[in-house]
């Protein structure tokens, strides 16, 4: 007799992960070690275990030392304990039903596959006994055979609010882990409906096709994280831990509502089912399939229009001056070679100057605008939107981009906004404090142009039109 339905069900979704990151690896483009694609390809022996390294020290003081709180816990597996040559896959496991029915799953696929498996929890220390209790999990990942096994401890800081910092200092510790570690992917208990709470979150925020996109199958640097249960609800999870005998610790705060998510679940959700049937968590988890597709492809072509409408026509000479009305004088007049403090990091390259005008400035590496500093006070506020103050003469200025209005005139709405957002990032206006009102308004000037001024960004960015180009600076 095979194993429980449940079992079997996520053994299936890991092994396919698995599969997809064994393919990963041994594609031309990967620099890794000889190909792995055959599992009975014997390899060398593994050389004795070092001895464990001391405990590190732990405690409130000795979180808030380090940022994000990186901590081993004792008996946590030192780096080098194993010269085992095949490549690593790490199982995040908090001791909830879903990550260890994922740990187990992982435990009894990998070896088949030709990999190791390890496992790493996280003690967040927001609950009392939170270290005793990331040790017990970690025994259970012993249990199963898994190694390296190490539980660390992260300092939560403030930012955004709970949820959000306490999911930041988690992976933070995940991404040091593996970077330590060298493994090839970090394994994620996220099920349907997980998706289908952060669909129901995003569309709460009306932050966009991309929000409603949800989690990603596979994210982070490189691909390091992969969900292999987003396509299994949660009880399937829990199932297969019954059918294995797997203790599993069910998490405080998952039913606290003083946590957004945990409201969600427990509130939203079964009222959302009730008024509209059974299939509400299906139907979200679908629709965060079909966003993110659409929104991987809205995103491609805003790439391909963002290269086209900088390419269009040459960009105004960086580092010179750049008039803010059409009144100021026809010849601006040269900025000095060197950047001023608080220039933005890499500036992009320039075409050369038109005939007998003055020579552009080489790009020059300069530092990022400082944390926390704010957009120069401006009249004509919008909001937190804040537009320039007309001067006669003509302002000092570092060119960051430009772009031709005419490229983008024409676009969808949706492709031309993605468009401005990119290329307001990544001229240095930070992505969380930038906000559909901006890019609206940042529009306007392409699509209902009529003289108005220069918008200002959060992170001292500043964009105008002048002469049929966006041009976007530092303000």
């Amino acid at each position: 007799m095979g194993p429980h339905p449940a079992v079997a069900a996520i053994r299936l979704a890991v092994r396919r992960v698995l599969q997809d990151v064994l393919a990963d690896i041994n594609s031309p483009s990967s620099p890794s070690s000889p190909s792995l694609s055959s599992p009975a390809t014997p390899l060398a022996p593994a050389a004795p275990a070092a001895p464990p390294s001391p405990p590190a020290a732990r405690g409130p003081e000795t979180a808030r030392a380090a940022a994000r709180g990186v901590v081993p816990a004792p008996g946590g597996s030192p780096l080098d304990a194993t010269a085992d040559p095949r490549p690593l896959i790490l199982v995040a496991c908090s001791g909830g039903a879903d990550s260890m029915a994922l740990a187990s799953a992982l435990a009894f696929e990998a070896p088949k596959l030709g990999l190791r498996a390890g496992g790493i929890t996280i003690d967040h220390g927001l609950q009392p006994g939170s270290d005793a209790r990331a040790a017990e999990v970690c025994e259970r990942l012993r249990a199963l055979r898994l190694d390296p096994v190490e539980s660390i401890a992260v300092a939560v800081g403030r930012d955004g609010g709970p949820e959000a910092a306490a999911r930041d200092a988690r992976y933070a510790a995940l991404d040091h882990a593996a970077e330590r570690y060298g493994a090839r992917a970090v394994l994620l208990g996220h099920t349907r409906d997980d998706q289908a709470e952060t669909v129901l979150l995003g569309l709460a925020r009306g932050s966009g096709t991309r929000s409603l996109s949800g989690m990603a199958v596979v994210s982070g640097e490189g691909g390091r994280y992969r969900r292999p249960f987003l396509h299994l609800d949660r009880q399937t999870a829990r199932r297969a831990c019954l059918a294995q005998s797997l203790p599993v610790w069910d998490d405080p705060h998952n039913a606290d509502p003083a946590f957004t998510r945990s409201r969600v679940r427990h509130e939203a959700l079964p009222m959302l089912e009730k008024a509209l049937g059974k299939g509400v968590v299906e139907a979200l988890a679908r629709t965060a399939k079909l966003s993110r597709d659409d929104a991987d492809a809205l995103d491609a072509w805003a790439a391909e229009a963002e290269a086209v409408a900088r390419a269009a026509r040459p960009v105004p000479k960086d580092r010179a001056t750049v008039p803010t009305r059409p009144t100021a004088p026809s010849h601006p007049t040269p900025r000095p070679t060197s950047a001023p403090p608080g220039a933005r990091a890499a500036v992009r390259p320039t075409a050369a100057a038109p005939a007998g005008g003055p020579s552009p400035a080489p790009p020059a590496a300069g530092a990022s605008p400082a944390a926390g500093a704010s957009p120069v006070p401006a009249a004509g506020s919008v909001g937190s939107l804040t537009r320039s103050r007309p001067s006669a003469a003509a302002e000092p200025c570092d060119v960051i981009d430009s772009l031709d209005t005419a490229a983008l005139r024409d676009l969808p709405a949706a492709v031309r906004r993605r468009v401005l957002r990119r290329v307001a990032i990544a001229a240095g206006s930070p992505a969380g404090s930038l906000f559909a009102r901006h890019i609206e308004e940042v529009d306007r000037l392409i699509t209902s142009w009529h003289g108005q001024r220069a918008i200002n960004l959060p992170g001292r960015i500043e964009v105008l039109r002048q002469g049929g180009r966006l041009v976007i600076r530092q303000g």
